[in-house]
């Protein structure tokens, strides 16, 4: 028995996971399961890189011969049989899948709820491939930190391993970004990626990563909404034109007012409406913009209660880009 302490894959030696055996000894031909992984001993290698036939107890060694990627810290056991070590992974295989798929079911429901609730929640959904689980797990963790009430990275799938015709076929069926994290992707992979119009981008410093996803999810933020005052116009005369309504003779008394700019009816200090103008006009002509201390016509778009002595003011409203 013994416990992983870390799981990579060497070109043209299988998979390969360092061991520290606790307990008895582990043998070359042995058969054993890691998690959801299992396989038979093909060679112990001490930290010397030197063969051995066998590791005791507080000895650490590379084993290889493990069939599939087992994650750091889960339990190295050894079986009797290959069939025991095959029907216990499997059946941890199983039960692993179930769990996602019931995990990713809960929070979707969660998710759709609070978005249908809130109206603002959005997500980012990422595949996540990288050379070993160690970063793997580093990557999924840092970008599940990144998440608000209002935006949040929806990791699809966090693995080991290039990345394969069925990474970009998952990625496609959400419209996700792959993150490619010191692997790459096949021929086959590149093409369907390219036909599907999925993006794969490739990195080898998680900083990185971190900072590209925080960057994609500010631009899915809301924009704030910021006021800006423009002027203030009293209304001194009311007239009532015939197939136009009430338009009110007002007069500048602070800042401008400009025509496409929102304005509020005033009365009392009270803001009785809000809108904007179907009419700015100075004399008989149409324009853009009144300055203080000059008098124009004012009228607004399915509104007519003006009186005088009302107050009318002017606004623009900017949209200020979020940051997380």
């Amino acid at each position: 028995h013994g416990t992983v302490v870390e799981a990579k894959l060497e070109t043209g030696r299988g998979m390969v996971g360092t061991v520290l055996v606790n307990r008895g000894t582990l043998h070359v031909g042995d058969y054993f399961v890691m998690g959801t992984a299992m396989g038979k001993v093909r060679a112990l290698l001490d930290y010397r890189g030197q063969n051995v036939e066998e590791a005791g107890p507080s000895v650490p060694v590379e084993v290889l011969g493990i069939q599939g990627t087992p994650a750091a810290g889960d339990d190295f056991v050894v079986t009797e049989t290959e069939g025991q070590a095959k029907e216990i992974a499997t059946y941890r295989q199983r039960l692993d899948k179930t769990k996602k798929v019931t995990a990713t079911a809960r929070g979707t429901i969660e998710q759709m709820f609070t978005a249908i609730k809130e109206g603002t929640a959005d997500e980012l959904p990422v595949v996540i491939k990288a050379d070993v689980q160690g970063s793997a797990e580093a990557i999924t963790s840092a970008l599940e930190g990144l998440g608000t009430d209002e935006v949040a990275v929806k990791i699809l799938l966090s693995g080991v391993g290039g990345i394969t015709e069925s990474d970009v076929a998952l990625a496609a069926a959400s419209r996700a970004i792959i993150i490619a994290f010191n692997t790459r992707a096949n021929k086959q992979a590149r093409d369907e990626a390219a036909q599907q119009g999925i993006d794969i981008q490739y990195y080898s410093v998680i900083y990185n990563v971190i900072d590209d996803m925080r960057a994609m999810l500010s631009g899915m933020l809301a924009p704030t909404l910021r006021e800006n005052f423009l002027g203030y116009a009293e209304i001194r005369e009311v007239f009532n034109i015939s197939k136009v309504g009430k338009i009110g003779g007002c007069m500048v008394t602070e800042g401008n007012v400009k025509r496409g700019a929102k304005v509020r009816l005033l009365r009392d200090d009270v803001v009785i409406h809000e809108g904007t103008l179907s009419t700015l006009k100075r004399f008989k002509d149409e324009v853009k913009e009144v300055k203080s201390g000059m008098e124009c016509g004012m009228a607004f778009e399915n509104y007519h209660d003006l009186k005088v002595g009302d107050f009318i003011e002017c606004f623009e409203v900017e949209e200020v880009a979020r940051q997380l």
